[in-house]
């Protein structure tokens, strides 16, 4: 029978974050499907490998694992799935064991265990070029030598970076090649104790592998510094104290040309289009819906360039480190830190990236207060309320007042989030704490080249959103707002008689407490799906409320902090700390924990919050005079 009748199965294992999606996506290209395995939510990547000798492949993305000694569910299934135990798959033919050169120390260890099955395997030298900048020497015939298996490699994120890996797996097929089992003493088990696979690892490093001595100097000055407790801790608050203060300082140019640029576009489109319809549209809906939302790029590139370089730095796993203690009296452990840092991004990776969290316990909690970090999607919202209420001026000379309420809202979803973990923690009978074990990278300076390359995905991403979801429902809002028109005898504006302008006044018996007029309440519908569809919902209903074509034309930010109360503004920044997010997100809430109660309690916990926290500031700001 033949090859292409029965393709072989290419199984990619390794760490968490060793290229090896990157790698899956370089072998398989589009021709990739993504399912979840049978009876559980862990996601299944199956794509097909075409090489240049003709033969065909089934190539597997296997969940990341630190170990086959299985203390999670995604370790649990790339164990089961290597050993051919998991019900419905066929055992692989050949495991690509992938590890990142930049960090042999720990990833070896795994693929040791992975040797130990006594599969045909390759061990695939992943991000080899980054090692070579950083001063780390690889011998790959040495370690081939020692290892007993093939042993290439590659550069995932580099067109071709997987050609050897490629002609080598042609090769293993041509002419099989079974590991020798070194580890006797894990044989019987499957998997090695951790003394012999620590021993081995040593082994390996020292005949094969040249680290700088420079390199472990300047790492263990610096974590003498930024692994202390004390002087730790504020190393990190600085830091994201900067990180929140250079969002305002250094976008304000970038944003302004967006902003000039959109209003030049609809000023244009609307002197070329005749009146009508068409003309408001395009000006009212599109141009403004959506220049609404594309001028606050340039902040969340630059929030992202941040915690892209803080990454490729090696030190987020040492904020984890320090912030365990503090995460654990809540109820968490510095584990959950990864996924709530992630959660800054969008709470969807977050939740999917708990599947480490081995408790089940720690894993829940973790899902269910990632939503109160402050995803990207927000900060157009805090941006837009920010800029219209809060006075651009210097504190003590050098800090920036804007930053500081910026700083001041990611702050407050982090301290809330340690709050409601900490009242789950004590609803919880099991209160036993998980000590955290981690593998500290070395210290390395962000390559300028990974960073664009993060920054272009998040720009890419962001922008098939407006050209996606943003757009659809802003022409949808467009509609509803335009129509039905208003009466022959009408006495107040159009908008007032239309689909979405009755929704929002029958709303505002809801929110009126909470300070909040019907052009908010029909925004909040369409950020359901989408939180920054509120900025553009906004700018296209004042495009649509205005009084003649002048009013039209001005930016959003004048409109509502001329007829908004500073206190409307404040309640409605807090609303956004903690109402449900996205659709998307309670959908991936609901696939994670496999439970519709799950996902109900945490969308009718974050309402609840939303609303007390926002009537408690709107009441108090009026009281203070802010009404």
């Amino acid at each position: 029978m033949s090859a292409a009748a029965f393709p072989l199965r290419l199984a990619l294992v390794g760490n968490p974050n060793c290229g090896k999606t990157a790698l899956f996506n370089q072998l398989t290209g589009s021709r990739q499907k993504v399912a979840n395995y049978a009876g559980v939510t862990v996601e299944r990547k199956e794509g097909r490998l075409h090489s240049a000798s003709g033969r065909s492949y089934a190539v597997l993305d296997l969940p990341g694992a630190y170990s086959l000694n299985a203390a999670s569910l995604d370790e649990a299934i790339t164990r089961d799935l290597c050993r051919g135990f998991l019900p419905g798959e066929p055992a692989p033919d050949v495991l690509v064991c992938v590890v990142d050169a930049t960090n042999l120390r720990l990833h070896l260890r795994f693929a040791l265990e992975v040797r130990e099955l006594g599969k045909p395997m390759i061990l695939a030298v992943n991000m080899a070029d980054v090692a070579r900048r950083r001063g780390i020497t690889i011998d790959l015939e040495v370690l081939q030598r020692e290892l007993g298996v093939p042993v290439v490699e590659t550069v995932a994120v580099r067109r071709n970076g997987a050609r050897a890996l490629v002609e080598r797996i042609d090769r293993l097929v041509a002419e099989p090649h079974v590991p020798r089992v070194h580890l006797a003493e894990g044989a019987a088990s499957g998997a090695a104790s951790a003394q012999a696979l620590h021993h081995e690892t040593i082994r390996l490093l020292s005949a094969a592998v040249g680290m700088p001595t420079r390199t472990a100097r300047i790492d263990d000055a610096l974590d003498r510094w930024l692994l202390h407790p004390v002087f730790g801790l504020l190393a990190l608050a600085v830091v994201m104290f900067l990180i929140f203060q250079a969002v305002y300082a250094w976008a304000t140019p970038m944003m302004d040309a967006i902003e000039a640029a959109t209003g030049w576009l609809g000023a244009s489109v609307g002197s070329v289009l005749p009146e009508g319809p068409l003309n408001s549209l395009l000006v009212d809906g599109i141009i403004a819906g959506l220049g609404g939302v594309i001028v606050f790029l340039p902040q969340i590139l630059i929030l992202f360039a941040f915690i892209l370089a803080l990454e490729e730095s090696g030190y987020l796993p040492r904020a984890a480190f320090l912030l365990d203690r503090m995460m654990a009296s809540a109820g968490l452990s510095g584990r959950s830190f990864i996924p709530l840092l992630s959660s800054f991004a969008c709470a969807i990776p977050g939740i999917m990236a708990t599947r480490s969290i081995q408790d089940p316990r720690d894993r829940l909690a973790t899902i269910l207060v990632a939503p109160l970090m402050t995803c990207s999607a927000r900060l157009p919202v805090y941006a837009l309320l920010i800029g219209a209420f809060i006075p651009q001026k210097q504190v003590w000379g050098v800090l920036n007042q804007q930053g500081l309420v910026l700083f001041g809202l990611y702050f407050a979803g982090v301290v809330s989030a340690l709050i409601v973990s900490w009242v789950m923690k004590k609803w919880r009978r099991d209160k036993s704490e998980h000590p955290l074990l981690l593998e500290l990278p070395s210290y390395r300076i962000p390559h300028p080249r990974d960073l664009l390359i993060g920054l272009w995905e998040r720009a890419w991403i962001f922008l098939r959103r407006v050209g996606g979801i943003i757009l659809a429902l802003t022409i949808l809002l467009w509609f509803l707002l335009s129509f039905p028109g208003a009466p022959v005898d009408a006495t107040m504006p159009a908008i007032d008689y239309s689909f979405a302008g009755r929704i929002g006044h029958a709303m505002t018996a809801i929110f009126a407490p909470i300070g909040f007029n019907w052009q908010i309440c029909i925004a909040l519908i369409p950020g359901m799906a989408a939180r920054e569809v509120a900025v553009s919902s906004l700018a296209t209903v004042y495009a649509l409320s205005a009084a003649d074509d002048d009013a039209a034309a001005q930016a959003l930010t004048p409109l509502i902090s001329d007829g908004w109360s500073l206190a409307t503004a404040l309640s409605l920044l807090v609303w956004f700390i903690y109402a449900p997010m996205c659709i998307s997100t309670l959908a991936t809430i609901k696939r994670e924990t496999n439970s519709w109660r799950k996902m109900s309690y945490a969308t009718i916990y974050l309402f609840a919050l939303a609303y007390a926290a926002s009537l408690l500031t709107y009441q108090v700001a009026v009281l203070l005079g802010a009404g």
